[in-house]
């Protein structure tokens, strides 16, 4: 289950900007994860509950903006959405896609006491 090490990979941020600018505790944190990341996201939810018990962050409210998938063609020279890995052009049919959004995950912002 590689969710839970991308939550205790969340933890370890939410430390490392505390340990930079002290704080109480987070009462809200907000990833953005790309379409394509490959991330269950319940069962990162699921894990975040798990590592986050008897942190800084136990109880926060976890918010998640999902980006769409994105590729840039170049048979047709085009950006174009991108619902998962592999699959052709929406618009021409082609293969040579190259990626260029919806594969990230990051901390977007923490709200903190």
């Amino acid at each position: 289950m590689h969710e839970m090490s991308l939550a205790e990979g969340i933890l370890a941020i939410v430390e490392q900007q505390r340990a930079q600018s002290p704080f109480g505790c987070v009462k809200s944190i907000e990833l953005e994860i790309g379409e394509l990341a490959g991330v269950e996201l319940e069962s990162l939810l699921f894990s975040l509950d798990a590592v986050f018990k008897h942190s800084v962050a136990d109880g926060a409210e976890v918010r998640v903006e999902r980006l769409p998938g994105l590729a840039h063609c170049f048979n047709c020279d085009s950006e174009v959405p991108l619902s998962r890995r592999g699959e052709s052009c929406p618009r021409c049919g082609g293969f040579q896609l190259h990626l260029i959004g919806g594969s990230e995950m990051r901390v977007k912002s923490l709200e903190v006491e």
